[in-house]
């Protein structure tokens, strides 16, 4: 992987939530995410009754999921295929205390559902966070030069 690549899953791992949804629908809806670097995919866990679980089809479905955390210094946009998983090992190695307050019978609640969603793309604004922002701006009074505000790049999963 690039060094590119490198930064978008150091920084997307820093990172925990993002908006969530289908191409088709420009509807987004807040979630949290979990990386898997090694399958080149994000997690999510929800339930089986919103609208997003209950839009998904066998196959899963072109989505989006956008990313803007200026403490991480992370804004960035992510193509791919959403999909339901019943991947219950999958489960259990990202059940945590987050995910356990929306459902009362904890991951063995009938409602609970993961996604998998699928990376093919991401545009990536790669910044140095917040203080390096300021700093940055700071800089560019004092000297006259334009600010560095980080990277900007594309990557394909």
């Amino acid at each position: 992987m690039t060094d590119h690549a490198d930064t978008f899953w150091k920084r997307i791992d820093d990172s925990n939530s993002g908006m969530l949804g289908l191409t088709e629908d420009p509807r987004l809806v807040p979630m949290s995410h979990y990386s898997d670097r090694d399958a080149g995919a994000l997690w999510f866990i929800t339930a089986r009754g919103t609208d997003l679980a209950s839009s998904l089809t066998p196959g899963g479905k072109p989505a989006i999921h956008v990313v803007s955390d200026g403490g991480q210094g992370l804004y960035t946009r992510i193509h791919g295929t959403l999909s339901l998983s019943e991947d219950r090992a999958k489960l259990d190695e990202l059940w945590n205390a987050v995910a356990s307050s929306w459902f009362e019978d904890g991951k063995q609640d009938p409602d609970v559902q993961l996604l998998r969603f699928d990376l093919t793309e991401a545009e990536v604004w790669a910044t140095g966070g917040s203080l390096s922002f300021m700093y940055q701006i700071a800089k560019s009074k004092i000297t006259g030069d334009k600010p560095d505000m980080g990277e900007h790049y594309s990557l394909r999963f």
